[in-house]
Formats: structure tokens, sequence, C-alpha cells
């Protein structure tokens, strides 16, 4: 590290030196090739100064951690980092008066410098903040766990959110007297009722009750984002010293006083962007705060490993380029971003370092007839020279300030009264699809599989279900467009074909599934005949072979189920291709009703993605070619056809006809569980009906399990128990 001013103090003896810092988010775009690390190598560099300045302590103000379940790698880091910057030989001179009871949960209520199985030589005390806040079963979070190894004093959790009394953590050092306050995330509007009911209260010391220096830490919003969805400066006692806000990212670590509390206030902001805003883009320090009796100094640190980032504005209109002229368009803001990429090596502070690819964004405001363009395609030519070259580009239009008033009338037009959409009923899936078909962006990725993903993430908190889809649908289309040779001009072109004839077969997907609907609704309408049983307590037919598959196939005599259950898997079909729902004719079997009860031979909940490569197997009837692909394969050996149709697949074996996905895959999506059916291969004379051309099989079989069969939608031959 480059050398840097120290700031000395003149009784050491007596001062408390704290290093403070708010918002590291350790753990952001951790999976990013260019930017995983820089989250953890700015917490470094936060514990380096604190070693550096020879802090006695350091507070941190809430979202250690992006994530509230961090990973394993993330949470490695940081207690590695701890341990290093943190336990050692140097002498830890505060003295610790408080009842730690009281100040620090169980099961160890003990700071951790003053315990005898610690050498801790500079303590950390962190209140939580809203990304690794307490949730789940037990109420924990990943400053519990911190906490029990004995690296992190963690203090300002409360348990009672309508009734908050907050108790100081006192330690001296010299004659210096500090009470330490803390006050963990809660969310805003019910933290804004407490305080409005005055129900939080801050407990003081008895003795020498003005001769402490009080800090406060909290971590909520500071700007108002509603009318309670903030927590007002003025909410805080004016008894305060020094409080010290965290969850807002803008650095505004310079104390300012408040007006009518007489409290200072400090803002160190975030140590990495989270997002490419104005506020992030500003300089990023830590605070170093000296206490000594009641007076305190506070100096600014700069970061010097925060990766450059330079934002900037345009207006088109103001350019006197013509709307029509893209391409001129196009070299303009290139060239603006080429002189902002050039600006951004101007912020590198650690010449040590080797230089990191900037952050760069540029507004662009476009009305005036502009149009926009992808900003993907922009960022290509900056790949090598910005950490973000995917959303370089931001465009925006200019708000129209509404007056109130007609055109051509001096009244005030009436403000039409507006119902708020019910969103108990809307399901997440219709949200994403409603969102893909009004966006132009994302076109290589099927709306029904994102919004299954998106429902997994958010119902089953699979982290990676969003990443696994996305990954599977590059690499298909990567493979879908170096089968047909594709050229740059043609990619847009490709692309949309296929993703037409992805929509056309959920649209007849969706039909078959009414079709099915119907017929069953239809059967379930006729009455039903009983099966006896014998003497010796047999049955004609076993109920047992109902199994919980998808798919109905040839060559095995699968168990059918109808209302909440499904059809046995084919054999020859993969489990994968029983999850999707890719359903093949199949010989006669039992029936049941009601509730289908699954047999032991129900295989296991496919992978995530393995049920995406699933879902995404589609049929061709083509006489001519077939397109196989096994559940495994990742699409290079896909057949080639010749008027540009996207890769298809069949999921059973040669020989088997496939049709559209059945009335379960529409209901279930990936995730359903299938079963293989073990019943017998069809006889020699079933088969005689059938007729081959070009490896295809049709089947002249009429079979009245057959959804699609005429007799299907008559009173059901076969006799079915009742329960």
């Amino acid at each position: 590290m480059a050398e840097r001013p120290k700031h000395p103090s003149d009784d050491l003896e007596n001062t408390f030196r704290i290093l403070v810092a708010t918002d590291n988010h350790v753990g952001y775009m951790e999976r990013d090739s260019i930017r995983g690390n820089d989250s953890i190598v700015t917490f470094e560099e936060i514990l380096e100064l604190a070693n550096y300045h020879e802090a006695d302590m350091i507070l941190l103000g809430g979202d250690l951690f992006h994530d509230n379940k961090p990973s394993r790698k993330s949470m490695h880091g940081v207690m590695s980092l701890m341990r290093r910057y943190c336990v050692g030989q140097r002498a830890c001179h505060i003295e610790f008066l408080s009842d730690q009871s009281e100040n620090f949960p169980p099961p160890f209520p003990v700071v951790n410098f003053d315990s005898p199985d610690y050498n801790i030589a500079m303590p950390i005390f962190s209140i939580h903040g809203n990304h690794d806040d307490p949730t789940g079963d037990g109420s924990l979070s990943s400053m519990d766990l911190l906490s029990v190894s004995g690296l992190v004093n963690y203090f300002g959790r409360t348990n009672n959110v309508d009734d908050i009394t907050i108790s100081p953590l006192l330690m001296r050092k010299g004659r210096t007297k500090l009470a330490l306050y803390g006050l963990g995330s809660i969310r805003d509007e019910r933290l804004h009722r407490t305080f409005l009911k005055k129900n939080v209260k801050v407990l003081r010391p008895r003795e020498d009750t003005e001769d402490w220096f009080n800090l406060f830490t909290i971590h909520q919003n500071r700007a108002r984002h509603g009318k309670t969805n903030y927590i007002p400066e003025q909410f805080l006692d004016n008894f305060l010293d020094l409080v010290v806000w965290g969850h807002e990212h803008e650095c505004l670590v310079t104390p300012v006083m408040h007006p009518t509390n007489n409290f200072f206030l400090t803002q160190p902001g975030s140590s990495v962007a989270t997002s490419l805003s104005e506020g992030e883009a500003k300089a990023k320090h830590v605070a170093l705060v000296e206490i000594k009796d009641k007076q305190f100094n506070l100096h600014k640190l700069p970061l010097r490993t925060v990766r450059p980032f330079v934002m900037s504005e345009v207006v088109l209109s103001k350019t006197n380029i013509d709307p029509s002229k893209e391409d001129k368009i196009n070299i303009f803001l290139a060239e603006k971003v080429k002189s902002m990429i050039a600006q951004a090596a101007d912020q590198l502070l650690d010449e040590d370092r080797e230089p990191m690819k900037p952050l760069v964004r540029l507004k662009v405001e476009y009305t005036g007839g502009y149009s926009t363009m992808s900003s993907q395609r922009f960022g290509q030519q900056f790949v090598d020279q910005v950490a973000n070259p995917r959303d370089i580009l931001h465009f925006y239009r200019q708000r129209q300030t509404y007056t109130g008033k007609a055109e051509g009338d001096g009244d005030a037009a009436p403000v039409p009264k507006f119902t708020p959409e019910q969103l108990d009923s809307t399901r997440v899936e219709d949200l994403v699809s409603d969102f893909m078909s009004k966006s132009d962006q994302m076109k290589v990725l099927s709306s029904k599989a994102l919004g299954l993903a998106v429902k997994e993430y958010v119902d089953k908190e699979e982290k990676e279900a969003i990443s696994e889809f996305v990954k599977y649908s590059l690499t298909q289309t990567q493979s879908f467009l170096k089968q047909r040779k594709a050229t740059e001009n043609d990619y847009l072109q490709l692309i949309q074909h296929r993703q037409q004839r992805m929509r056309q077969e959920e649209e007849d997907e969706l039909e078959v599934k009414q079709v099915i609907e119907k017929a069953e609704q239809k059967r379930a309408s006729q009455p039903q005949k009983t099966v006896e049983s014998d003497s010796d307590g047999s049955v004609s037919e076993d109920d047992s072979q109902v199994t919980t598959g998808v798919t109905r196939g040839r060559g095995s005599r699968g168990g059918r189920a109808r209302g909440r259950g499904s059809r046995g898997a084919a054999r020859g079909t993969s489990s994968i291709a029983a999850a999707t729902a890719t359903s093949t004719r199949g010989g006669r079997g039992s029936r049941a009703r009601g509730r289908a009860r699954g047999s032991a031979a129900a295989a296991a909940t496919p992978s995530i993605a393995a049920s995406f490569q699933a879902s995404s197997a589609r049929t061709t009837r083509k006489a001519d070619k077939v397109v196989i692909m096994d559940s495994d394969d990742s699409g290079d050996n896909i057949v080639d056809d010749d008027d540009f149709d996207a890769p298809t697949s069949v999921a059973s074996q040669s020989g088997r006809r496939t049709t559209l996905s059945s009335h379960a895959s529409a209901v279930s999506g990936f995730g359903q569980s299938s079963s293989r059916s073990k019943a017998a291969a069809p006889t020699t004379s079933a088969r005689s009906s059938s007729r081959r051309k070009a490896n295809v099989t049709y089947d002249d079989e009429d079979d009245d399990s057959d959804p699609f069969s005429m007799d299907s939608l008559a009173p059901s031959k076969k006799r079915s128990r009742h329960a």
C-alpha cells in the first residue's frame, strides 16, 4: 500500500480512535468475473487502515454482507480477514463498564476482548443492516455467526419492534467515557410509527451523565421515500453527540450539525458501488474518529481500492444530430464514452495496484424524435475497456408536467378514478410473461420457462434457478446459430424466428391442455363401475399401479390418474423428459379417480439445469428428418433443417411417436416429479398395425386412453375401483 498520512494524537492514553465504516456489502456480484472480488478487497483495505492508524476499535454500521445468507466464499473471506487483522498480541486499552449480558445476545453474552479464550487486539462492534438482518428459524443472521465465533461484538438488536429500549455499551479509555448506542435495521414504516408513539426509549448512564460522549449508530432510510418510509433526523434524542448513519450509499462523511437537535451527523456511505447511480459515483471514504472527553475529531480516509466510476449525461436534442442518422448517434455516444474512460484513469489512487476497468454510465435523454438502441450491442466495442459493457447506456425521457387542464378549456380536467389492480391472484409467471412481451431485450429467453425459473427462485429460494436457465438458453441459442453458420447480420432474424416457433408451441400446448381437460370432465360426469373383490380378498385391477409421472408410454402399461395425479412415464423416456411433460401414446393402463397415489418407483425431482433442458424439448412431425437430443445433450449435435426451424428433440426412444406437452406440463412446470413405468412391453400384435416412415412411427391403433382419440370422449369401458 502506498504511504498514507497519519493523524497522530496528542494524548493517546485518553483518546478513543475508532474507524467507522458502513455498507461493505461483501459478496456483491461475487460471480462476476471482473467485479467479483471488489467488495472483499475493499473490506480488507478498511481493516488495513484500522491497523495502520492503530485504531482502538472498528465500528460497522450494518450491511457487512450483501446477501442475507452469504455464500461460504464470502463468509470464509470475512472471517479470515478478521482473524488476520483483529487477533494479535497488541494490547486493547478499552475498559468495558456496562452489564455485558444486557448488551450482547446469548449464548455468549460477553465482549470478545474481555474473554479469556481470545486475544483480541482490535475489536469490531457492529449492528445489522437490512441485507443481513435476523430472519428464518431462530431469527438468526450472519452477525450471529460472527458473534459466536468471537470475531464481532454484535449489538443493537431488538426483540419487540413496537416497544424499543436501547441500552448503551459503556466503555472507558483513560478519563474519556464513551456510551455507544446502536439500532439495527427495522422496516422504516414500522419504526416510524414506533417513534411517533414515543415507544423508543434511549437509556443514559446514571453516574456522571453529562460526562459521557454519546455515539449513536443507525441503519435506516435517511432520505424520504414516502410518507413514513424514512426516519427523520429530529426523531433522535438531542443529548447525542455524534450519529453514524448507515444504509445510505452516498458518501457524506464530513460531519454536519443538525439545526434543531444540536448533534453532529456523518454518513460514510458504501465501500462498493452496488448500483450505477449518482450517489455511488462519488469518491468513497471511511472515517477515523478521535474522541477525547466530550470533543471529537473526524478524519476522512479515502479508499484506494474502489473501482473507478464515471457518470455523465447527454441530451440528444441539443446535439443537432438528425434523429434518422442512427450511425452518427452511435459514433457520438461512443466518443463520449471514450472520453469518460480516459477520465476514469485519473481516479486511480493506488499506484501500486494494477489499473482496474472502470464503471461507466452514460445517461441519454432521447426526447424529440430519437429512438433507443441496444445497450448490450453498443457495449460490445468496450468489452476490454470497462467493467460493465452491458449497461453503459441508460435511455430516459424528460418528464412532462401535468397541468391539470384539458386542451382548449380553462377549467381543471377531472382526474379519472383509478382502481388498483388486484395483485393477490397474480402469478409470478404472468408478471414475467407480461414483461417479456413488452420488452425488446432478452430475445433468447422463453417467457414461460423464465417465469418458472423466477417462481422457483421466489417460492423455494433456489438461488441458481435463474442463472442456470439463462446459461442453458444461451448455450442452446449459440448452438442454434452455429449450426446455421449465421453471420452477425442474420442473428436477430434467426433468434426472432426461433422465438416465434417456441411461442407457437406454447400456444399449441395450451390447446392440448384444454382438449384434455374437456375429455376428463366428460369422463368424470359418467357413472363409474366398482370392482368387487373376490372371496380371497383379491381384486381384478391393482390400484397400486397408479404412478405419479407426467407421460404415458407405448410399451408399458403405466397407470393413469385423474385429479391431482398424473400419468405414468413411458418406457424408454428419461425422468427429465417426463418432468417436462412430453406426452407419448401408450398402452391401456388402470385408471384411478381423485388424488393419485405415487408408487414406490416415482423418480426423484430432477435438477434445475436438467429441468430447464427437458422443458425446452420439442417435437417435429416431419417425415423426412427427426432431431433427437438426449436429456444431457448440450446441443452440439443438433441436426440442421432447411427452413430455419428451431432445434427440436424427441424425448422418447426411436420408434416412439411424441406429441405435444400434456396437461400436467402446463400446470406443474419444471421440477415436477416423474416415474418410469415398469410394466411389460407391448406385444408383437399390438405393433403390427403401426407403419414406419423415415424412423418415425405412426400409430393407427385407436386407443380409448388417448386424449386425442374420438373414443376418449365416450363413456369409459374399463372398470375402475372406488376408493
